[in-house]
């Protein structure tokens, strides 16, 4: 009778035992990681701190996709197109100013990203220094900082990379001071693209950090975006808080993109209103005739330096130089990696934590108890003696600021965290990355 049960099934799908004794023999992820704690959750799933029960016991960052939810039931309906970006992408990608992605683990059809841990980020340094010793960056960890963000933006560029959503929250550095640019989950391949870059993502990069092209309507773009949002994250590390921090008009019943009035003041506040001389081709963007409406303002970028880079004036001159309302103008990453301002005392070291006092590097990562074990059975387990649990990292529910490793995938920062931004480019609750 056994036998004719099985020869019944093989001939139904043959396939059926191999894959069977193909899965009993796969490695479960809680058998090959020890989870210590949980760290965010996302509009993609939640993050995880784990360490390897290898010989090595090294740290890593875990990310498990949750399924889609169909009313209360929980349904399968494959990969994500973030996901599927993300994964591929890394996958191919090696840099040591880039997180690495270790493997990529399929199990009771979730997915599960593994990463290399970095115990901090941007948006952290960023708090840390606004909310708990009051005190500016100094100038020697800004360029570190800024440095070394652009030679891994040199690196995904040369490999025909966009990364399409750079922000403080998705910029990593471990605890030697080194950064590691996180969540490809917006990521694209421009070389060749098997369709055009507006398709299928009508709203890129975080509402602070989105270049005047976007804004503007344009649905044809290129690697400045990313260098408009270097200048941003820059500027952000200079004075501990956006400098360009508008409201975001969001999508209509009909998902057309609306004009992002307030965000485009904030960016002719501080720059001036755009000359067509300057840029030639703001007279056949979308949104021109909308911004022949607002009021002319004169800039005060000179000012601005003044007070956040005093006696930095190549440091004015490379964010003016990022901040270019032409695209075709605006610094690329390699000419802004070479820039003068590198070459000037302090220069930029690869530990930017190494010519700083203790108490300017924020505190470590902090993990807790998940508090939705039952999507992740594994973080249920008890951590490991000596490892303390102590409560997760808050940040606020706004563009621009969500909690450490957010994003690892497409969300507020690149392990999970919270945001408000609600478009594709990611802070809806957070994005993981």
């Amino acid at each position: 009778m056994l036998d004719e049960w099985s020869s019944n099934i093989l001939q139904h799908d043959p396939m059926r035992m191999y894959r069977a004794k193909r899965d009993s023999t796969r490695r479960t992820v809680s058998s090959k990681y020890h989870i210590l704690g949980f760290i965010s959750s996302g509009t993609y799933g939640r993050v995880y701190k784990a360490q390897s029960n290898d010989d090595d016991g090294k740290i890593h960052a875990i990310k498990k996709f949750k399924p889609d939810k169909e009313g209360d039931v929980i349904t399968y309906t494959g990969i994500s197109q973030s996901a599927i970006r993300e994964i591929a992408l890394n996958r191919e990608i090696e840099h040591e100013n880039v997180v690495a992605l270790k493997e990529v683990i399929l199990e009771d059809k979730a997915i599960y990203m593994v990463f290399d841990y970095a115990e901090h980020d941007f948006l952290q340094v960023i708090h840390h220094h606004s909310q708990t010793i009051r005190t500016q960056i100094h100038v020697a960890m800004l360029k570190s900082l800024t440095y070394q963000l652009l030679n891994g933006l040199v690196y995904l560029h040369s490999c025909h990379i966009l990364h399409r959503d750079l922000k403080p929250a998705n910029i990593l550095i471990t605890s030697s001071g080194v950064v590691k640019i996180g969540d490809l989950g917006l990521a694209r391949l421009i070389y060749q693209p098997l369709q055009p870059l507006f398709a299928g993502d009508k709203v890129v990069v975080t509402i602070w950090y989105r270049a005047p092209e976007l804004l503007m309507g344009a649905k044809h773009y290129n690697k400045a975006i990313d260098c408009w949002a270097v200048g941003c994250v820059m500027a952000e590390l200079a004075q501990c808080r956006p400098i360009f921090k508008g409201e975001e008009a969001k999508l209509d019943s009909k998902k057309n993109v609306p004009f992002q009035r307030d965000q485009l003041l904030k960016i002719l506040d501080i720059l001036g209103t755009p000359k067509e001389s300057d840029w030639p081709g703001i007279v056949d963007m979308p949104e021109y005739q909308n911004v022949k409406r607002l009021d002319l303002f004169s800039g005060q970028l000179t000012q601005w330096c003044r007070v956040r880079l005093p006696g930095q004036q190549l440091g004015y001159d490379l964010l003016n130089k990022l901040f270019q309302y032409d695209p075709d103008k605006r610094l690329t990453a390699r000419a802004a990696l070479n820039h003068p301002w590198f070459e000037e005392d302090p220069k930029p070291t690869w530990n930017a934590f190494q010519s700083i006092p203790a108490h300017q590097i924020p505190p470590p990562r902090r993990i807790t108890q998940d508090d939705a074990p039952s999507m992740v059975p594994m973080a249920s387990q008890q951590p490991h003696q000596g490892h303390a649990q102590v409560s997760a990292f808050q940040s606020q529910s706004k563009p621009g600021s969500s909690a450490s490793f957010a994003s690892l995938s497409g969300g507020g920062g690149p392990y999970g965290g919270q945001g408000g931004n609600g478009n594709g480019a990611g802070r809806k609750k957070a994005r993981m990355g």
